[in-house]
């Protein structure tokens, strides 16, 4: 059977996560969750609760950091429009990992916005400043010597010769095989991601061998692509495959992956709270069609966009979650009033969260320098 192909630049994709398992060698993250809590300690909930559900060599950051070795996590947002519950899921790992010691390096993917997604420019460097660094404050991101924000076109002069450097031993046809069909703006957007990956390696930047990356599961080309290039690069400038793990996307509120081009199924940090709230209330449910039938059949949170709301981002107490769960599954909660417990929950969050935004917004160009043109 021919190995199907992921395109990381659609944004409305869903996954089926068993095939990553099948056919990239993708490793159940359950399968070391209990290595990592005793390495760790308490794991986020995102990690505990299966919403992580894959990794690529995380025994060997696991390792590395039960050593006492330094330990770098990379990760980065295409900053295409405002930010959503989807990128928080991105947000609460790298500050997860930061309380932890990692070194982080955080991507400002400015130019895959402006050539893959054809973007304005200053619109791009906006959002990329008072959406994701001002969230990303917002949201508990500490400014240390153990953080570095980047826009990819505004860094230090050996990024960009890994860039050139890497484009000597990689075809065509292999990065083809990998993306698909591609354009000269999604092979210069590859590359640039394989430095982002990469780059701490380098002596310049920390000498970082141990590389930790948190991705969505529609990244993984990117990974895949990476690894090859690393082992190639072994000899001649030291690059080792760095590890990563992969989250499940987030539902939109209509049961399709939320992103920032539906805005009407997703939950932006910056909603007005009450504009949320009708949100949630339109929201598909696991419910059953009758009330009846709810009360004997039980609902299927499985299936519910709002249960979802619960496991990601709305009650850190597990056996909370798991009351919801049953009480779900027995039918002794009916939709209706599951949704008004979650919008009062997601009311209390963005009106806290939002104040610390404003705040965060007059520190942003204290964590990062944006481009000069």
């Amino acid at each position: 059977m021919e190995q199907p192909i992921i395109d990381p630049w659609e944004s409305t994709i869903k996954l089926e996560y068993d095939k990553l398992f099948k056919y990239f060698g993708i490793k159940p993250f359950s399968e070391i969750r209990g290595k990592a809590e005793e390495v760790f300690g308490q794991l986020h909930p995102l990690l505990r609760r299966g919403v992580v559900f894959g990794h690529r060599d995380y025994d060997k950051i696991l390792e590395a950091y039960r050593s006492k070795e330094s330990i770098a996590l990379v990760t980065g947002f295409m900053p295409s429009g405002r930010f959503h519950l989807g990128h928080k899921m991105v947000a609460d790992q790298i500050i997860f990992y930061q309380k932890l010691g990692f070194e982080i390096f955080i991507v400002l993917a400015d130019i895959e916005a402006y050539t893959v997604r054809k973007l304005d420019r200053k619109k791009v460097i906006e959002y990329a400043l008072y959406e994701y660094v001002a969230n990303l404050i917002a949201l508990g991101l500490e400014k240390n010597k153990r953080l570095h924000i980047y826009f990819q076109s505004n860094y230090e002069v050996p990024y960009y010769r890994l860039i050139q450097m890497f484009s000597r031993k990689v075809t065509l046809a292999e990065l083809e095989a990998i993306y698909g069909k591609l354009e000269p703006s999604k092979i210069v957007s590859a590359l640039t991601q394989a430095a982002d990956i990469l780059h701490p390696q380098l002596d310049y930047f920390g000498g970082f061998k141990y590389v930790l990356v948190p991705v969505g599961a529609d990244q993984d080309p990117h990974i895949r692509l990476t690894r090859d290039i690393a082992d190639r690069f072994h000899a001649e400038l030291g690059l080792e495959r760095p590890a990563s793990t992969y989250h499940r996307f987030i539902t939109g509120l209509d049961g399709n992956k939320m992103s920032s081009s539906r805005p009407e199924h997703a939950i932006f940090l910056t909603d007005p709270p009450q504009q949320a709230v009708r949100k949630v209330f339109k929201a598909l449910t696991g419910g059953r069609a009758t009330i009846e039938e709810q009360r004997k059949f039980g609902g299927v949170p499985e299936k519910c966009t709002v249960y979802e709301l619960y496991v990601y981002h709305l009650i850190v107490d597990d056996k909370k979650l798991a009351d919801i769960y049953r009480a779900c599954r027995s039918g002794e909660l009916l939709c209706g009033e599951c949704k008004k417990q979650a919008a009062e929950l997601l009311v209390k969050f963005l009106e806290e969260h939002q104040r610390k935004l404003e705040k965060a917004k007059d520190k942003v160009l204290d964590y990062v320098e944006p481009p000069k043109f």
